[in-house]
Formats: structure tokens, C-alpha cells, sequence
């Protein structure tokens, strides 16, 4: 747990920083460094809900195809 906390704070200060030097701005800085985050975690929600849903697919496929003899 102490290993992901870190890179979290990691995470978040190198955000911050790249967008600091990119726009100079502390107010833009703060805002993608929380925004981003929270955007990311929407996004791999619905990423792992399609996924899921592939992987059934496939396994569904796989469990009504015939078998083939020899």
C-alpha cells in the first residue's frame, strides 16, 4: 500500500510539474493535476467494462463452437 501512495503523490507531482513548465500558470497546474486523475479513473472504468464484455463474448464463442474431431 505504501509503494502505490507513493506513486500517487509521484504521479501528481509530475503532473504539476510538466504542466507548470508547459504553461506557467500555478491555476492551470493545480486544475490538470486533479482534473487528469479523475478523467483517467471514468475513462478505465468503461475501458474495463469493455473488456469484460469482450472476454465473454470470446468465451461464449468458444463454448458453442463444435469440436473438431480427429
Amino acid at each position: 500500500m505504501a509503494k502505490t501512495l507513493t506513486f500517487g503523490i509521484m504521479h501528481l507531482g509530475i503532473a504539476f510539474s510538466v504542466t507548470y513548465a508547459l504553461t506557467g500558470s500555478l491555476a492551470v497546474s493545480g486544475a490538470v493535476t486533479f482534473i487528469e486523475p479523475a478523467v483517467n479513473t471514468v475513462a478505465h472504468y468503461f475501458f474495463d467494462r469493455y473488456w469484460e464484455r469482450r472476454e465473454r463474448r470470446h468465451e461464449l464463442a468458444q463454448a458453442s463452437a463444435p469440436a473438431l474431431s480427429a
